[in-house]
């Protein structure tokens, strides 16, 4: 306070409020409403504009918004089938071997008043429309390819799950519904084939036990029985008048699935060529300038899009049957092969506004040099070069001259050797940025070239079938044995490793640094990129980018094809093996990409191991990823899933808690569900882990933390003679600055060096025991590699009554 100067009185929190004087009460509402001419208090100017309604307002509003949702859900299930929208699609799922899926659909097809269109095209589907009931729907049997079956359930509008009476569903029925919850499951029928067939009196029991079965997946459901034409209509009806659930991954975008396809070669080779494809658009409006991605097979462009005539119209003159109860079901054969029929053009690209497939950035070696030297910097360079020459040597940060001149030119080679990848845990640590003093021994040398092999082991998955099972087993055995062995170890003693004696660590660990406090440090995101980072995009604002393309969705900005329409899409440049996989009996389903979608980034996924999988999954080992509508192999970091700045990197998948894992892929914008795939030596895929899609960030730090023990030697009070830690005097003044801590939670510093053998004085905040263990923390930032490759190699068929889930169990002494 200046002295001189008055401060104002101001009323302390215990100040009398006397009440105020309420004048006017007399008065009409009419008159004080004329008086004040609509004019507010300043404390509701002040507060946020809000329009306060009257009770029975306030009814009226709620009834109205009631009944807007209710016009929205009834509109949706009168368009789904109808002549305005895409057939109902049902994907027939049988859950047990014993199931007979074509008994099934011969009793759909005995329905009264329906048309029949065979798709000989796709396997195992027939179009049938009922004139009677406006209902148009189109039924596709999961064959036992299991990629097959998570892309129709991307698609599909209601999954039809066929259940056994006695059993439910076996072990490869169970494996699907896991994978399918996972991945967002659609509307979905419940029904249960074989009841007529066991006696009246165990009905009723066998009822019950499916009961119990079904109500650990689907509580609440109702299990419908199909034996019967008359059950399959309820069964029919059930599916037609249900509330639709929705994806999220799948309601922003336009997808389709292919009624017919055709290949144009646009070479002599025929490789590659233009790919005619015709079907309904679902989802959302198709843009012809905007890409496509076909799942399974990467990005396109699309060249023009063409109206065609439907091929299951609900109200057609010539194909209209009505049957009679008791007749046999028209039969109409859909011509297949030939080119398609000229059609209408509705759109045709722009190459202005035409989405590029560009998916990665063009790294330019030049960009960050500088310019051209000038008359004086090219003087001085030939005035240096004219002076005796200096020897330019690479040393550890922080050395002398002197101790520089007994380095030796070997050792120096051998350091400045740049690691293109980081190897798995401690034989990262034990290659990365390595100087020797001395040669390895023959017996160093071999173990090195063990582990080398043993990494390339563990690194490689097997992507071809492997017949010969008997001669491998012991040596998957052995693998797996070893895998668990590490595992167990890095829960015992989380990222503790060996000093090393035959050299010095402050050059084995040389690009780790120790942090006063990993919560607090600071820790620069754009420090030491690597090359990769060069060819991947980065948004400014993640967040504010997929709340603007949302906001254009919802608005309906797009222009395009309508949800409904049947039209033949035209995509450039499709190679060969599309169509040969779609005329081999695959589906073929195609969704388009938001903006921004074909390229390349640093995805970030939120994952929880998978509760039936105990087998120990290694970080950066190679997976299949199922994300959205996409399907790639890439080679993951797993990281804390924490809200700090920095997470530390685990260094296996744990078993009971959510981690982030981090590759380079696509960018997609969330949410979207993601599966975990780990492909087998004989070709069949477990699943390891499922999730969501968390972010697109390449600034999130993911550091790599190993841990430096060592043993009280002497005790005094508060100071203590630490060894075992370092086995060399300077290796104790390198690492003095960093801060020690204790397994019972002391914590501590390095005073001085003992002697020339490693020992050192250290000093901490309170008494140590003799049975404490001494630890030193050091950091380092990690990154993916770049593994990323869209082609992922279709899995073996599934063999039913396999345990596929469980991985057997090993003892381990």
């Amino acid at each position: 306070m200046v002295s001189g100067e008055q401060q104002p009185h101001r009323p302390g929190a215990l100040k009398q409020q006397n009440k105020q004087h309420k004048a006017g009460k007399h008065r009409r509402k009419r008159s004080l409403e004329r008086e004040n001419r609509g004019r507010v208090e300043a404390k509701l100017l002040s507060k946020k504009l809000r329009k306060d309604l009257k009770k029975l307002d306030r009814r009226h509003k709620a009834s109205q918004l009631r009944r807007q949702r209710k016009d929205v859900v009834l509109l949706e299930k009168r368009s789904l089938g109808s002549k305005d929208g895409p057939p109902h699609l049902v994907v027939i799922v049988p859950l047990h071997a014993a199931i007979d899926a074509q008994k099934a659909l011969t009793l759909i097809q005995g329905q009264d008043s329906i048309v029949i269109h065979q798709n000989e095209e796709v396997n195992g589907s027939f179009a049938m429309i009922s004139p009677r009931f406006k209902q148009r729907w189109f039924f596709v049997q999961a064959d036992g390819n299991f990629h097959t079956l998570l892309d129709l359930a991307k698609v599909a509008d209601t999954l039809l799950f066929l259940m056994d009476p006695n059993e439910g569903w076996d072990s490869y029925g169970d494996y699907c519904l896991s994978c399918l919850f996972a991945q967002g499951l659609p509307s979905y029928v419940l029904a249960v084939q074989g009841i007529d067939s066991i006696p009246f009196k165990k009905r009723c029991d066998v009822k019950k036990t499916v009961g119990k079965t079904t109500e650990k997946r689907f509580p609440d459901a109702k299990i419908f029985s199909l034996d019967s034409v008359q059950d399959a209509a309820l069964l029919l009806r059930q599916a037609a008048t249900q509330k639709q659930r929705h994806l999220a991954f799948r309601d922003r975008r336009s997808y389709l699935m292919a009624q017919r396809a055709d290949f144009l070669p646009i070479d002599s080779s025929g490789l590659v060529g233009t790919l005619k494809v015709a079907g309904y658009i679902r989802g959302q409006t198709l843009n012809v300038n905007s890409l496509v991605h076909i799942v399974g097979h990467g990005d396109f462009q699309m060249s023009q899009i063409d109206a065609s005539e439907d091929p299951y119209p609900l109200n057609a003159r010539g194909s209209r049957t009505h049957t009679k109860k008791g007749e046999d079901t028209e039969m109409k054969e859909e011509p297949i092969g030939g080119e398609m029929e000229e059609v209408k053009v509705l759109m045709k690209a722009d190459p202005k506004e035409q989405e590029p497939l560009l998916t990665e950035v063009v790294p330019d070696p030049m960009e960050g040099e500088q310019t051209w030297p000038t008359e004086d910097e090219l003087k001085e360079a030939e005035d240096s070069l004219k002076e005796t020459k200096k020897v330019v040597r690479k040393v550890p940060k922080g050395t002398s001259d002197y101790q520089a001149a007994w380095i030796l030119d070997d050792d120096e080679k051998s350091g400045s050797e740049e690691d293109t990848s980081d190897e798995d845990d401690d034989m990262e640590d034990a290659q990365e940025g390595s100087v020797m003093d001395e040669p390895l021994s023959e017996e160093d040398q071999g173990s090195e070239d063990e582990e080398l092999e043993e990494s390339e082991i563990l690194t490689g998955a097997g992507s071809i079938r492997d017949e010969q099972y008997d001669d491998n087993a012991d040596g998957e055995e052995d693998e797996l044995l070893q895998k668990y062995k590490q595992q167990r170890s890095e829960e015992m003693f989380p990222d503790e490793v060996d000093s090393p004696r035959d050299q010095l660590v402050r050059v084995r660990y040389q690009k780790y640094r120790g942090l006063k406090s990993f919560r607090t440090s600071p820790w620069d995101p754009k420090e030491n990129l690597p090359r990769d980072y060069a060819r991947i995009f980065q948004f400014h604002d993640f967040s504010r980018t997929r709340k603007r393309i949302f906001q254009e969705i919802r608005a309906d900005e797009a222009q395009g094809a309508m949800v409904g329409w049947y039209v033949t899409i035209h995509i450039n440049r499709v190679p060969k093996s599309v169509i040969e996989s779609y005329l081999n009996g695959g589906p073929l389903i195609l969704s388009s990409l938001l903006p921004h979608e074909q390229k390349m980034s640093v995805v970030n996924m939120a994952v929880r191991r998978h509760p039936g999988n105990s087998e120990p999954l290694k970080s950066k080992e190679e997976l299949i990823f199922h994300c959205g509508f996409r399907r790639f192999r890439a080679s993951p970091l797993y990281s804390q899933h924490t809200t700090a700045n920095k997470h530390k990197c685990e260094r296996f998948l744990p078993s009971e808690t959510t981690v982030v894992v981090t590759v380079y892929a696509p960018i997609t914008f969330p949410p979207a569900s993601v599966l975990l795939f780990k492909q087998r030596s004989n070709g069949m895929q477990d699943l390891m882990a499922t999730g969501s899609l968390l972010s697109v960030d390449p600034d999130r730090i993911l550091v790599k933390r190993i841990v430096l023990s060592g043993h009280p030697f002497k005790i005094l009070k508060r100071t203590a003679v630490v060894r075992f830690m370092f086995f060399n005097r300077e290796d104790v003044l390198w690492f003095k600055p960093v801060e020690l801590r204790t397994k019972w939670g002391r914590r501590g510093h390095i005073k001085e060096a003992l002697g020339t053998h490693g020992h050192m004085k250290c000093h901490f905040d309170g008494q140590l025991k003799s049975q404490d263990t001494v630890l030193m923390n050091l950091y380092k930032r990690v990154f993916p590699k770049w593994t990323y490759d869209p082609y992922v190699q279709e899995p073996v068929p599934w063999i039913r009554n396999e345990n596929v889930v469980n991985v057997q169990e090993i003892e381990m002494e």
